[in-house]
């Protein structure tokens, strides 16, 4: 069934409030996910939402979502720096795309400083903690409304 919005969680993203909440916060993954739903609903759009660690998977979920749904958010975690296989895949995609980071990268380590998605993606959004989903779905949202 074809879905409005994909959005796409990269490796650790499962340990979301447990892993270093110093720097990602208290919050888990459900909370996002109940959080991007909200949204969605708000606009009468559906949500599809994954997470996974391996980078073959996050790349055929790209993939699938050619035919699937109409828009992306990704939070590619770690592979937003290493992975130009998720970019490629991504480039492949025709509908908007917002990648979305928990924490600042631009204020973290020097190797987090480059993306390879943000070179493909309409969109960054880095820094607003979980709320940076929810921001992303109502960008998306509004675009969506916007094309129909």
């Amino acid at each position: 069934m074809a879905t409005d919005i994909l959005v796409l969680n990269g490796p650790n993203l499962n340990l979301l409030g447990k892993r270093q909440p110093d720097i990602y916060g208290h919050e888990t993954m459900a909370d996002v996910e109940r959080g991007c739903r909200s949204v969605a609903r708000e606009y009468g759009f559906t949500i599809d939402f994954r997470q996974s660690n391996a980078e073959a998977q996050l790349i055929d979920w790209v993939h699938e979502a050619r035919e699937q749904h109409r828009s992306i958010v990704i939070n590619p975690a770690g592979y937003s720096h290493t992975s130009i296989a998720l970019m490629d895949a991504l480039s492949a995609f025709s509908g908007p795309i917002i990648e979305v980071h928990i924490s600042n990268i631009h204020r973290r380590e020097a190797f987090r400083h480059l993306s390879y998605v943000s070179k493909v993606a309409s969109g960054v959004i880095c820094g607003l903690g979980i709320n940076g989903y929810s921001l992303a779905v109502h960008h998306l949202a509004c675009h969506l409304n916007k094309q129909a």
